[in-house]
């Protein structure tokens, strides 16, 4: 598929995904939807990248939905034709833990890639803007990015699975207060609060995260990474128990496996460590 609404490039073991509408601040489309996904399952399965790293071109990062599309939802009560998000997960592509159905919808799928994925929030984030932000394993932002559910401004529920993921991140009294209010948070406070884990000058923003990617892709085992991913949200659904047992079966794997001796070597010698990428 040609890429129109979104530019996808790799270097130094980094994808990076630019959402690429500067004039409509990004704003959504069914085209960017199957864009944007198509990008990461690229980028999940390419040997050749390790970490993910999304943002916006211009003064975005997703301001929500296009307008001119929900103007079409209201007067016809409903989704485009062809373009109806299914209340039910997707089957997982090939390649992910088939234990964890539920990270195969349509913006949940993020969680369910072996690959780490990194937001650079740029600009403003709303509506489904705010979901794709969510759904990133760690977010960055703008300090003066305006970031907002904006869904009961226009009569809508928490949309794609967000209040889960926003219960997790920031407990259930901070996720009502943005959710029920649909008020702007600014990149500062969503530091505080803990919906961005950093909150930069804009123009530090994107060279601070992609430093921080290459680093990871450099330094971290790609299966540890996968692994640590899987065991991070995987365990979000499952109890202590059952996740402490299946962790100490995965690093008894793990220690014969031969990133383990290659960190070990990389340590005891003081040189960078050769990881091999993740198997096909």
């Amino acid at each position: 598929m040609e890429l129109k609404v979104t530019i996808y490039d790799v270097e130094q073991g980094v994808a990076l995904v630019t959402l690429n509408r500067p004039d409509r601040l990004n704003a959504w489309s069914v085209r960017m939807e199957t864009e944007y996904r198509l990008c990461l399952e690229t980028a999940d399965a390419d040997p050749d990248v390790r970490v993910i790293v999304v943002t916006g071109a211009g003064r975005g990062f997703c301001a929500g939905a296009d307008m001119r599309a929900l103007d079409d939802m209201a007067d016809t009560g409903g989704y485009p034709e062809g373009a109806v998000p299914s209340a039910e997960p997707a089957v997982p592509p090939a390649g992910r833990p088939p234990e964890r159905p539920d990270f195969g919808h349509i913006h949940t799928f993020v969680l369910g890639l072996r690959k780490p994925v990194i937001a650079a929030v740029n600009g403003a984030a709303a509506g489904v803007g705010f979901v794709l932000m969510c759904y990133a394993d760690i977010r960055f932002a703008a300090d003066d990015a305006k970031l907002t559910t904006s869904f009961g401004r226009l009569g809508l529920p928490a949309e794609h699975g967000v209040s889960w993921v926003l219960s997790r991140l920031l407990g259930p009294a901070h996720a009502a207060d943005i959710l029920f209010s649909s008020r702007v948070v600014l990149g500062g406070e969503a530091e505080r609060i803990g919906l961005v884990n950093k909150a930069l000058p804009l123009d530090e923003l994107l060279p601070f995260t992609l430093q921080y990617a290459r680093r990871m892709a450099a330094e971290i085992s790609p299966a540890a990474l996968a692994m640590m991913k899987r065991q991070l949200w995987g365990d979000l659904l499952g109890d202590l128990d059952t996740a402490a047992s299946r962790s100490v079966t995965e690093m008894l794997a793990m220690i014969a496996a031969p990133d383990f001796a290659e960190g070990v070597a990389a340590f005891q010698e003081r040189r960078p460590p050769r990881f091999a990428p993740l198997p096909d």
